[in-house]
């Protein structure tokens, strides 16, 4: 098959895609599909893998995940993990496919993200973490003239989001963060934004952000010792020293504060970045914000009083209201509306929902009829085809522009999720200054846009 051929092929798969949810034509410009293959050596970057776990793909049979999607474009010379069983197989298994496509170069390990930084060849590094090695690795790496991919929520706190940018105004480098939703999941999110904009149900009311309950567990056996092929110390990084608990570790991570912000984070970021966009409040952020929660365990002035069971919070409902008169809801589930997870849109004129597997509501329907216009996901996609997170962040590495899913958006979408769990945790409306960014009037509650580091894991810009 030849090139052009490829790429026709792959235009009509998109379209098909794009039509069947909704009947909307939408065309993409041939540039986007034949400005890089990828095939040749000299349009693969060299590229380095931080955290090889389960965002990586490392559980897979085949490597699946994010190293599956970084050898599509990149050739990899180094795999990094604090542990070093997941390591050793990371690396195995980044040989093995990258020698069935005729390449017998080796795979460097590390237990130190630095040396991968350390390495001139180095050209991408892909970060996928825990959540609060996110902001430290990407600065750093920054810093060592490295363009960066890094799983979301990119940050544990606000302070970390303000710094990463700093930064990145700084180098100028390429960064694109891991909310696939913006480029993949059959454009659904695209569609819903697009219809959101074209003022198809009139002014915007109201966003339900529904995202599911959180998980509770423990409590958990505090062991004497971690394991030896795990280095807990490094593991743990700006975080405060604990004993070693196997299900604070590795996937589970995401339901203790220490390291993450929980469900409300990690779903959370995805549909309220959705959302935001959607209403155009992506460079922007709330005004107030207040809800409730119920939390694994009891808190003391918003910290934990257990240590060992999750903490996260299990249910919650959370009130954010932005500039525009819109108001987004932050929900674990709507009982009313019967929906556990997705994004439900209502303005003055009607509704409709959308989640990665559907699109409904009578707006939908009617663009059988009164279509979009034809280039309504090419505007928001500025002008690249949608449909490969991935590859949208490689071609921007080779033109230098900004990717779909930018630091700057991001920082916006993942700091309302922050003060919406800070909200919850101290049980208080929270006035916030979108502009300043800065809470405003609650010197004591400000201090929680940032958080104490852990000595030799601190942060530096």
């Amino acid at each position: 098959m030849s090139a052009n051929q490829s790429n026709r092929r792959e235009f009509l798969k998109t379209s098909a895609v794009a039509a069947a949810v909704g009947g909307v034509p939408f065309w993409f410009p041939v540039r986007s599909a034949q400005a890089f293959n990828f095939k040749s050596s000299s349009e693969r970057p060299i590229v380095g893998c931080i955290g090889t776990g389960d965002r990586w793909g490392i559980h897979r049979k085949d490597l699946g995940g994010l190293g599956r999607n970084t050898l599509k474009y990149g050739d990899c010379v180094a795999v990094c993990d604090v542990d070093a069983d997941r390591a050793g197989r990371a690396r195995e298994k980044v040989k093995d496919v990258q020698a069935k496509k005729g390449q017998s170069r080796d795979v460097a390990v590390y237990e130190d993200y630095r040396k991968i930084l350390d390495r001139k060849d180095v050209e991408v590094v892909t970060i996928a973490t825990p959540d609060q090695w996110h902001s430290k690795i990407a600065i750093e790496a920054m810093q060592a003239g490295k363009d960066v991919y890094c799983e979301k929520p990119l940050t544990l706190t606000i302070e970390e989001g303000k710094q990463i940018i700093k930064v990145l105004d700084q180098t100028q480098r390429v960064f694109q963060v891991g909310t696939q939703q913006r480029s993949e999941m059959g454009l659904l999110f695209l569609k819903a934004i697009a219809l959101a904009q074209a003022g198809r149900i009139g002014k915007i009311k109201r966003v339900h952000c529904v995202i599911g309950t959180a998980p509770t567990g423990g409590p958990f056996e505090v062991l004497a010792e971690s394991p030896k092929y795990l280095n807990w110390d490094m593991w743990l990084g700006q975080a405060p020293r604990t004993d070693y608990i196997e299900r604070r570790c590795h996937f589970e991570f995401r339901w203790w504060y220490e390291y993450a912000g929980g469900k409300m984070t990690d779903w959370g970021v995805h549909h309220v970045d959705i959302a935001q966009w959607a209403i155009g409040m992506d460079h922007s952020g709330p005004t107030t914000v207040e809800g409730t929660a119920v939390h694994p365990c009891a808190l003391n002035d918003g910290s934990p009083t257990v240590t060992n069971v999750y903490n996260t919070a299990t249910n919650f409902r959370v009130n954010c209201m932005f500039p525009n008169g819109v108001e987004v809801v932050i929900m674990d589930k709507d009982e009313e509306n019967k929906i556990d997870n997705g994004i439900l849109f209502t303005g003055e004129r009607g509704r409709f929902f959308v989640n990665r597997r559907r699109f409904s509501g009578k707006p939908v329907e009617e663009l059988k009829d009164n279509p979009l216009p034809d280039d309504a996901i090419t505007k928001l996609y500025k002008g690249k085809q949608p449909g490969d997170h991935m590859r949208n962040f490689m071609e921007c590495v080779k033109t230098r522009e900004l990717p779909i899913s930018d630091v700057y958006t991001h920082h916006r979408s993942i700091t309302t999720c922050h003060l919406a769990n800070i909200a919850i945790r101290l049980n208080r409306k929270i006035t916030w200054d979108p502009k300043t960014e800065m809470i405003v009037g609650d010197k004591e509650t400000q201090q929680w846009q940032a958080r104490e580091q852990r000595k030799g894991y601190e942060i530096e810009v």
